[in-house]
């Protein structure tokens, strides 16, 4: 088959770990290889339901009665929708119009609105801070739902709380380190031949999880040598902030919070050019 150019393949030759959930990794995998990247996936999360659906299925049962629903991740809309089909619930609004829905970014917006679901707010950054800033004129005395992952920042229920809202914070899953990606990153971290250039990172749990991988009791500086020359790409600034807290530098940051945001990201940084391949950009030392 005749080499593409360059321009078509701005990629081509870089090895690019992803790390998403193993039924997210798709989307991103697909647009990197159009792009001309080598695709390692290697999952640094794995979505799991929650101990127990009790909160959940009451907060569900429920809906009428609040004036806000927040999710905040696609996860967390596959979760609460699964979770009404298994209970024969809709989400059908009340007279009043019960509940509004806030969506934290266009991603989770487009899969409520796959469910025939309508979405009152986007911020307009896709962070928690966001959707603080967007909700706190309008919470006043007002009951919000909040359905996320076990664990998660709590920056919406306390400044929302302050508000004024009546705040309550359901679990609709839990994400774990997949232990059979262990063996396989850190084969992968030790082979010259196959390591990545560049590792996505799409959330704080990838983060937390891609150190716990490696090994958590790794000195910062043994963990600096074992990624040296790797560049690390984020998706946006908590995920950053996550990534500086271990140690790791952020040499590849998206603009826009998302999956497409942090691709062109990746391509302007080490897309191929006329001066030179992508590999004449070399990752500063951790």
């Amino acid at each position: 088959m005749k080499a593409l150019p360059s321009k078509r393949w701005p990629l081509r030759g870089v090895r690019v770990l992803v790390g998403r959930a193993r039924h997210q990794a798709g989307a991103l995998s697909a647009e990197l290889r159009k792009h001309g990247a080598q695709v390692i996936e290697i999952p640094f999360i794995e979505i799991r339901k929650p101990r127990s659906y009790q909160p959940l299925d009451s907060a569900l049962r429920n809906l009428g009665t609040y004036d806000w629903l927040i999710l905040t991740s696609v996860n967390g809309v596959e979760a609460m929708w699964k979770r009404m089909d298994k209970l024969r619930l809709t989400l059908g609004q009340s007279a009043l119009g019960r509940p509004q829905i806030a969506a934290i970014g266009p991603a989770t917006k487009r899969a409520i609105e796959q469910r025939g679901a309508k979405v009152a707010v986007v911020p307009k950054e896709y962070v928690a801070e966001s959707v603080v800033r967007s909700l706190k004129s309008k919470v006043k005395g007002k009951r919000v739902l909040l359905v996320r992952a076990r664990v998660a920042r709590d920056v919406i229920p306390r400044e929302l709380r302050r508000a004024g809202a009546r705040v309550d914070v359901v679990e609709a899953y839990e994400t774990i380190v997949p232990e059979s990606s262990r063996s396989r990153l850190q084969r992968l971290m030790e082979n010259p031949e196959r390591r990545p250039h560049v590792v996505t990172f799409t959330s704080s749990s990838t983060v937390r999880n891609f150190v716990e991988l490696l090994g958590k009791r790794k000195s910062p500086k043994s963990r600096a040598a074992q990624l040296e020359g790797i560049f690390m790409s984020s998706i946006g600034p908590v995920t950053s902030s996550t990534l500086r807290e271990f140690g790791l530098p952020v040499q590849i940051s998206a603009k826009e919070f998302t999956i497409p945001g942090l691709l062109v990201a990746i391509v302007r940084t080490l897309g191929r050019s006329s001066t030179g391949g992508p590999l004449a950009h070399k990752a500063p030392r951790c």
